[in-house]
């Protein structure tokens, strides 16, 4: 979400919100990766766990056939990097309103992929540079600006 904001608000000329200062990590994950990781999982048919139950049991995991997974990237990238490739695409410099951290954020959050990789060995290929290029070129086309 913060890529569409920080996108339409940079073509619009008004400054991006920077929480934080910048000093914060999060992962990155192109839509293509989501779609090649939801590609390959959709054949693991999981098998039920007999012995879950409601107390002692994960929500990932029941004794239904389903499995919850983490699709991401596992390589948080600090803030201000992701702000540099959105302004490399779009070829301007955003004006930035620096502040403080909100209250209940987090630093730092990135997925813990290691069911889908142990599962269908998937680590996502798209850099954010390049993610965030394509994401700037469908905006580009899509909303004719």
């Amino acid at each position: 979400m913060a890529l569409f904001k920080f996108t339409r608000a940079m073509l619009a000329g008004e400054a991006i919100d920077v929480y934080n200062y910048g000093k914060m990590q999060r992962d990155f994950t192109y839509i293509d990766d989501i779609v090649e990781a939801i590609f390959r999982v959709q054949d693991k048919i999981p098998i039920p766990n007999a012995d879950w139950s409601v107390e002692s049991g994960s929500v990932a995991m029941s004794s239904a056939p389903y499995r919850i997974y983490n699709i991401g990237n596992s390589q948080p990238v600090p803030l201000m990097d992701y702000i540099s490739a959105l302004e490399q695409a779009l070829g301007m410099t955003a004006k930035k309103n620096m502040l403080p951290l909100q209250p209940g954020d987090v630093l730092d959050t990135s997925a813990d992929t290691k069911e889908l990789y142990d599962l269908i060995n998937f680590i996502p290929e798209t850099s954010v540079v390049t993610g965030v290029k394509k994401f700037v070129d469908w905006y580009r086309g899509y909303y004719q600006v």
